[in-house]
């Protein structure tokens, strides 16, 4: 990509270079989050990686901000390209997704993030996007300011982030005796998704390659053993399940992060990022890791499953939901390297009343935003979300993690 003309006062915006770029790009994320008062994420550092959050995107970018002078890279920011349903029927959207947008704490109120944010919309742009999406913490007030004030994104939705420690200790909780939980074939589960979730605003129209993706571990769904399911163990490829779902149900799906999250010890730069950083960690999500010694966390392979596609149906849904969680809790401590547990749930989803929020010990508050750049775009009513109509559920993406 040629990002020649995007010198601007002293800022050359270009493609990021991994050879070239990666030490300084760690010493940005370092600095960025040494700075900052919300303290450290798990969930967005890329020590060590700095595309994980976007190779596994088909079309991806990642820009970063030097100075003209030294060559230093003062800013990053990510972007990717998704196919997105958006509940009105067959049609799909091509979203543009903006991720990781960070600036040196000593050159911020410079324009950095303005120019950053410029360029990668107009590489969405040119890659077709209608629609390109953010989202940020809720308290974040600099980050939402610059999107809704300076760019014009409007607020979709409320999410939050949830993060379970797995303490090694922890007596095994079993699912109800009455509760059967069985694992759908990948044909399976992308069949019940477009049917049951198709018609939902903002469902990932790509669903087959994230449940095809090597770190799926799969699809389960948990069902009362007085109801029948008919046609579920059907081996032959029939899709006849999907109408017979019993008068209760939940299905969740799991992806695993160990490997894309790995700590590779002897001197890797996550590694040294942790021992440098770690007395001045103070945000919600290593506190949660208590149960574990530092020397653990420091001198092994760290990773994290992540729980998506959460969706339930029926009167006695809520026991069924908790059978599953307990279920997932079950598989990560028999998952070698995973410490934690991830979720995230839409403000407005149903399902939320039955998740067991009191095991979970860290929480993040997630705002979506939105903006229309397509010409020929619907109109950003036709997926905004308000107080008085809201979305009845949110997939969310487990690339995104």
């Amino acid at each position: 990509m040629d990002l020649h003309h995007g010198f601007v006062e002293k800022v050359f915006i270009r493609e990021f270079n991994g050879d070239r770029d990666l030490k300084m790009v760690e010493k940005l994320e370092m600095s960025c989050e040494i700075g900052s008062r919300r303290g450290f994420s798990i969930l967005t550092n890329m020590m060590g990686d700095p595309l994980c959050r976007i190779r596994l995107y088909p079309l991806h970018v990642m820009l970063v901000a030097e100075l003209a002078g030294n060559g230093e890279v003062v800013g990053v920011v990510r972007g990717c390209m998704k196919f997105m349903g958006t509940g009105l029927g067959t049609k799909n959207v091509r979203m543009g997704c903006i991720l990781g947008l960070r600036v040196s704490p000593k050159h911020r109120r410079m324009g950095i993030a303005t120019k950053l944010v410029k360029f990668i919309e107009s590489w969405a742009i040119r890659n077709g996007a209608e629609y390109i999406s953010l989202a940020t913490e809720e308290n974040n007030i600099a980050s939402i300011n610059l999107f809704v004030l300076k760019f014009d994104y409007m607020r979709l939705n409320s999410l939050c982030i949830l993060i379970q420690p797995l303490d090694p200790h922890a007596k095994k909780i079993k699912p109800s005796h009455n509760v059967k939980i069985e694992k759908l074939t990948v044909e399976q589960a992308i069949s019940l998704y477009k049917s049951k979730l198709g018609g939902e605003k903002l469902f990932p129209g790509d669903i087959e390659a994230i449940l095809k993706e090597q770190l799926s571990l799969g699809t389960w769904v948990s069902y009362y053993e007085d109801e029948q399911w008919s046609g579920l163990h059907c081996k032959e490829k029939d899709d006849e399940f999907i109408h017979k779902t019993p008068n209760s149900w939940a299905i969740l799906s799991i992806w695993k992060t160990c490997e894309s999250y790995e700590l590779q010890i002897r001197g890797a730069p996550i590694v040294r990022f942790f021992h440098s950083t770690l007395s001045h960690i103070t945000s919600k999500v290593l506190p949660c890791l208590r149960v574990y010694p530092s020397s653990e966390l420091l001198s092994k392979p760290f990773g994290f499953l992540f729980l998506y596609g959460l969706h339930g149906e029926g009167e006695r849904v809520g026991e069924l939901i908790k059978s599953l969680w307990f279920f997932a809790q079950s598989l990560a401590k028999n998952t070698k390297d995973c410490k934690v547990i991830v979720t995230e749930l839409g403000a407005c989803d149903p399902l939320r009343e039955h998740v067991p929020w009191g095991s979970f010990t860290s929480r993040i508050d997630d705002l979506w935003f939105i903006k229309r750049v397509g010409g020929d775009a619907m109109n950003i009513g036709d997926i905004e979300s308000t107080d008085a109509q809201p979305f009845s559920h949110i997939f969310v993406d487990p690339r995104d993690f």
